[in-house]
C-alpha cells in the first residue's frame, strides 16, 4: 500500500473526501518529520514510534571488493511497531 492507496482507504471508511483526508495525511507526516528532526520521540501509542539515532563512525567491507571503507558517523530514524500493529500482524 503506498500513499495514494492509504488516502483513498482512509476517505472511503471516514467517508470524506479524498483532499481532505491527504491533506490531514501530510499534515501528519510533516508534523511528524519535524518531531523527529528536532530529536523528539514520536509516537501513535500502539501502533508506530520513530525516533533519532545517532550511528557512530565505522569501517565497513565492501562485499565484491573486499575493500575497506571508512564509514561516516550519520543521523538516523528508528522505528518500532506497536503492540496494537504487532498484534494485527
Amino acid at each position: 500500500m503506498n500513499k495514494g492507496d492509504l488516502i483513498s482507504d482512509a476517505a472511503k471508511r471516514a467517508n470524506l473526501p479524498a483532499s481532505t483526508v491527504e491533506a490531514a495525511v501530510n499534515g501528519l507526516l510533516e508534523s511528524i518529520g519535524e518531531a523527529v528532526k528536532r530529536g523528539d520521540k514520536a509516537t501513535l501509542t500502539g501502533w508506530i514510534s520513530f525516533e533519532k539515532v545517532q550511528r557512530s563512525a565505522r569501517t565497513a567491507r565492501n562485499p565484491q571488493t573486499g575493500e575497506t571503507v571508512n564509514v561516516p558517523a550519520r543521523a538516523a530514524v528508528k522505528v518500532k511497531a506497536g503492540a496494537k500493529l504487532k498484534a494485527m500482524v
